[in-house]
């Protein structure tokens, strides 16, 4: 196509291998018009007809509309700005399929139920800044009015869900309970009960300066009480449950006594909830984090061991 040399819509369509037809379109459109025409009113088009319509091609194939190829070739705005805009496009379309193809291998992994199957696509198709605010508003109503251990406050704040752009079907499942389980009123209340003793501690200047300290020496002694075979109700738990109520009365600057083991029971079993744990083992496999041994089971002992 060198020259002066023309070629009619049949021969364009034959060199290129689009259909005369969409040739046609994008002539009639105006996009790529005819050199000239004969006497006779047949289309003709030289080498720079044939070179715009290889643009024109490869921007349609991109997925770019026909006014913005038609503001390219007017050299309105340059091809750069018109790829960069539909790269940015493909990379959203690309996160919402691989999140409908997680969704998908998920209902197929557990034979979810219609229902179930609808909540997992809607929470998949959220944002990353809605599925955090879904969170974030769990901490607000937490934490409202609360004057709480900020360490602790910043913590959960911190540890908001990303779920990958590729995320694998677990990691699906796992944000789909996480939502189910922050929508409980059951395990809301349960976590402002936890919060409430916490500020009510900080008030009366009687939190302990290393509560996460307590929570790691418990969980150690009783977890190798428990592999152990020692039942918490036995003599071979005394020894154990002493040491570690003489911990707490230190940390609280109490005495161990009758009545300061009973309120240690009750404050164990206040912040003792299985759903608790679950949140932060969700918030890991949704993240990709290390999901820690399960700590509940030693505190559970402990409650039954302080039991009168």
């Amino acid at each position: 196509m060198d020259g002066d040399t023309v070629y009619t819509i049949g021969e364009l369509a034959r060199r290129t291998g689009l259909p005369v037809r969409t040739i046609r379109f994008y002539s009639d459109a105006g996009v790529v018009p005819p050199t000239c025409r004969t006497e006779a009113g047949y289309r003709l088009y030289d080498a720079e007809a044939a070179a715009r319509l290889d643009l024109v091609r490869t921007l349609r194939d991109l997925g770019v509309g026909l006014g913005t190829i038609q503001r390219v070739l007017d050299r309105e705005i340059g091809v750069g700005e018109v790829a960069a805009a539909h790269a940015e496009a493909l990379d959203v379309q690309i996160r919402t399929l691989r999140l409908r193809r997680a969704v998908l291998r998920a209902v197929a992994k557990r034979a979810s139920s219609p229902e179930e199957i609808e909540l997992m696509h809607k929470l998949a198709r959220l944002s990353d800044e809605e599925r955090r605010r879904i969170i974030t508003d769990f901490i607000d109503e937490s934490f409202a009015g609360l004057d709480v251990d900020p360490g602790f406050e910043a913590r959960m704040r911190s540890a908001l869900p990303e779920l990958p752009d590729d995320p694998e079907p677990e990691q699906v499942d796992a944000w789909v309970e996480l939502a189910e389980l922050v929508g409980d009123p059951g395990f809301r209340a349960a976590i402002r009960r936890m919060a409430e003793l916490q500020a009510a501690d900080i008030r009366n200047g009687s939190y302990p300066e290393d509560p996460a300290r307590l929570g790691r020496l418990t969980g150690e002694k009783i977890a190798a009480a428990i592999a152990d075979g020692v039942e918490p109700r036995s003599e071979a738990a005394r020894p154990i449950v002493d040491e570690l109520a003489a911990a707490y009365a230190a940390a609280f600057g109490t005495a161990d006594d009758a009545a300061f083991r009973a309120e240690l029971r009750r404050r164990t079993q206040i912040g003792t909830d299985r759903r608790a744990e679950r949140y932060w083992q969700l918030i890991a496999v949704i993240n990709g984090w290390e999901v820690w041994p399960s700590m509940t089971p030693s505190f559970e002992w402990f409650i039954e061991a302080l039991r009168d």
